[in-house]
């Protein structure tokens, strides 16, 4: 249960930096992707527009998401197998032995 709370934890962080991610490149992108060429003035549907724009930022969110949570699912795997094995290897361990006590001094 707790390498699943892990795995979890992973993935949930990844899809919120995917997100972050994309919120932060898509807008300049987008303006990039939809500018006219040679400057010139155009006419168009500002409600279409507005709406493909608002998808196309919606979209490219999720694809963030999708791969910010498999690249933290990938290293949350190697998180867990590293633990394990960090584990196994401290558990396979035996603690030192305590030296025996020293015998009292003989008195005279």
């Amino acid at each position: 249960m707790n390498t699943a709370k892990t795995l979890l934890n992973f993935v949930l962080a990844g899809a919120l930096l995917g997100i972050i991610v994309a919120s932060w490149i898509v807008p300049s992108f987008l303006g990039w992707y939809n500018e006219t060429p040679y400057a010139t003035q155009t006419m168009c549907n500002l409600p279409e527009v507005i709406r493909k724009t608002s998808s196309d930022v919606l979209r490219y969110q999720a694809i963030g998401a999708g791969i910010g949570a498999l690249v933290m699912l990938v290293l949350g795997v190697l998180f867990v197998r590293r633990a394990s094995r960090r584990a196994r290897m401290q558990a396979g361990q035996t603690p030192p032995t305590a030296p025996p006590p020293a015998a009292p001094p003989a008195t005279a």
